[in-house]
């Protein structure tokens, strides 16, 4: 009987383990998709989660309207040009081809419908329209852009026109676009809500007074996923059908680019594909929030004998799902702190480790100023850390 309870205890035991390891969440490869180049990344940690030829250049199509979008919120936030500003259409934009939102040579358009027609139907003629109005002309328009991707750091990005129409020395990588998407998401948050529009409806029939020319945005993403609220589209021959998208869920944002797929219906899929890896099986872990101590640490020769320290921004990271418990934080820091120390030095750093693997590595700061005590305080602790250092 005793033999029997044992045997069944072990048997029991064993079918619990087995449970616990199948109960574990399993990553499972990256999905490889039809395209020519993707990148998938955690917006709030900047932590990779899928890439291939990621940095190889490549034409970006329309998809360097984000470009073009994102110089005018920059323009608008520095006060240069405002949404209700008149821009004269100019026979130029007008004679464009490719996609368009239709405005009409020597018609006045305000900003903020160009940048509706930009964003939302990728009007070849809204770009040129609003390039020339901010920049004098296309050309120096391409300048601009190329000094603000240079800000950005996308280093293997260079831009010939506004629009993304074929052209020598016009290009840019998967990367690259995924910096310019997380730039203008949280840079510009107010102007963010244009990109999950649906449909832009532009013009006045003069005879008839009624709307024209209702179109609608071409990621259809938009519609297939409510947690999509952006991005762009992007298609001529050379670049095939390309998508830049960014979704939101549980608090996590993730931004995915896709270039070089073979139709529209294909540029979604893959990018879905992408976006569902990235949020079933991650997770993001707050490790430590900014500015706010991390310890008191004892300090000589200051005006008081303790320093708040901590780190400047919140501490997010991402992990396999399931693999939370498994974080683990180690907090160094610089031995016998001297005073004077200035807000914002550093003073150690703090380890975020998964598995023995380091997986971030932030300094920790002082978060208040220390200055150095009067004469006799100094002395007093130098006479103290004298005896205190022959223990050490």
């Amino acid at each position: 009987m005793k033999k029997h309870f044992v045997t069944r205890y072990i048997g029991l035991t064993l079918i619990l383990l087995v449970g616990a390891v199948q109960a574990a969440t399993i990553i499972p490869s990256p999905p490889q998709l039809a395209a020519k180049s993707y990148f998938l990344f955690d917006a709030d940690t900047g932590k990779i989660l899928v890439e291939h030829n990621a940095n190889k250049r490549l034409p970006p199509a329309s998809l360097t309207k984000l470009m073009t979008a994102y110089v005018a919120d920059n323009e608008l936030k520095e006060g240069n040009i405002s949404l209700d500003d008149q821009v004269l259409v100019s026979e130029k934009a007008w004679r464009m081809k490719g996609s368009l939102m239709f405005i009409e040579v020597n018609s006045k358009v305000t900003v903020r419908d160009l940048l509706k027609g930009i964003i939302i139907v990728s009007g070849n003629d809204a770009s040129v329209a609003l390039a020339e109005h901010i920049a004098g002309s296309e050309e120096s328009f391409a300048s601009l852009m190329n000094a603000t991707a240079q800000k950005l750091d996308m280093k293997d990005s260079h831009f010939v026109n506004s629009t993304g129409w074929p052209a020598d020395n016009h290009y840019t990588t998967a990367h690259d676009l995924a910096v310019l998407a997380k730039a203008i998401i949280y840079e510009h948050p107010s102007r963010y809500a244009v990109y999950k529009e649906k449909y832009f409806q532009y013009g006045i029939d003069k005879k008839t007074g009624q709307p024209l020319r209702r179109q609608a945005n071409r990621n259809s993403l938009l519609w297939r996923d409510d947690d999509v609220d952006g991005l762009k589209t992007g298609h001529t021959d050379e670049a095939g059908y390309c998508l830049v998208s960014s979704a939101k869920k549980d608090g996590r944002r993730l931004i995915a680019v896709v270039m070089g797929t073979k139709s529209p219906k294909a540029r979604a899929s893959e990018s879905q594909k992408l976006l569902t890896y990235g949020f079933r099986f991650f997770e993001n872990v707050a490790i430590r929030k900014g500015g706010v101590p991390l310890q008191q640490a004892e300090i000589w020769k200051g005006t008081t004998d303790k320093i708040s320290v901590g780190i400047t921004e919140d501490l997010i990271i991402t992990v396999p799902r399931g693999k939370t418990d498994s974080v683990k934080t180690d907090i160094q820091l610089n031995t016998l702190l001297e005073a004077p120390v200035a807000k914002g030095q550093t003073l150690g750093s703090i380890e975020v480790k998964l598995d023995d693997k380091i997986l971030e590595q932030v300094p920790i700061v002082a978060l208040d100023a220390v200055d150095e005590a009067g004469f006799f305080k100094v002395i007093w602790d130098e006479i103290r850390l004298f005896f205190y250092k022959l223990f050490l």
